[in-house]
C-alpha cells in the first residue's frame, strides 16, 4: 500500500498556505486530514467552501448525518473528529454512539435523520421510500431531504480520502460501536 504523509505547511502551494494560517488561527491547528486535501492545489479550497456552505440544517442535525455516513463508510478520523464536534454540539457519549448506529431514541427528528443519512449511505443513494417518508412525516421538509443528501456526499468524500490515505488521526479516538447498537 502507498504511504501518503500529511504535507507540512512549506510542501503545499501558495493558496493553501494561506488556508493553512487560517485554519490555525480559527482551529488552532490543521487538521491531518485538511493537510491531506492540500496535496491538490484546489481540492482544499473547493472542499472547505463546499463542507462550509449555506444548508437548511443546523449544526446539531449536521452532526447526525456526519456521525451516521462516516460509521457506515467506516472512516476512522471523521469518526474521531466528529465525535468531538458532536460533543461541542451538546451531545453525549451515548448519544453519539446512536447516532453512529443510525438512529436516535431521544429525539423522534433526529432518529428519522440518522436513519435516513445510514440508508442513503449504505444503499449508494437508493433510499428506501418508508425512511424517506418517516424524515418527512418528522416535519422535515424537501430541501431538508436535499441538504441531507448533499451532506451525506460531502461527508463521503472525506470518509474516502482518509480511508485511502489512512493519514495518523489527530483527533481523540471514537470508542467502539458495540455490535448490539449496529
Amino acid at each position: 500500500m502507498a504511504t501518503f504523509n500529511v504535507p507540512s505547511r512549506t510542501e503545499v502551494s501558495e493558496t493553501n498556505q494561506g488556508i493553512f494560517d487560517n485554519l490555525e488561527k480559527q482551529v488552532g491547528f490543521v487538521p491531518n486530514l485538511y493537510a491531506t486535501y492540500a496535496l491538490s492545489d484546489y481540492a482544499l479550497s473547493n472542499y472547505l467552501t463546499f463542507a462550509g456552505s449555506k444548508t437548511s440544517l443546523n449544526n446539531k442535525e449536521k452532526e447526525v448525518v456526519n456521525l451516521a455516513v462516516s460509521e457506515v463508510n467506516g472512516c476512522s478520523y471523521c469518526l474521531a473528529a466528529h465525535t468531538a464536534i458532536a460533543k461541542g454540539n451538546g451531545f453525549t457519549e451515548e448519544q453519539i454512539l446512536e447516532l453512529r448506529a443510525g438512529k436516535a431514541s431521544f429525539q423522534s427528528s433526529y432518529d428519522a435523520l440518522a436513519q435516513l443519512a445510514k440508508n442513503i449511505t449504505e444503499n449508494r443513494g437508493k433510499a428506501d421510500n418508508v425512511i424517506v417518508d418517516k424524515f418527512l412525516a418528522a416535519g422535515y421538509s424537501q430541501e431538508n431531504l436535499i441538504d441531507t443528501i448533499v451532506l451525506v456526499g460531502e461527508k463521503t468524500i472525506s470518509n474516502y480520502i482518509h480511508n485511502t490515505t489512512q493519514v495518523p488521526v489527530d483527533f481523540p479516538a471514537a470508542q467502539p460501536l458495540e455490535l448490539e447498537l449496529a
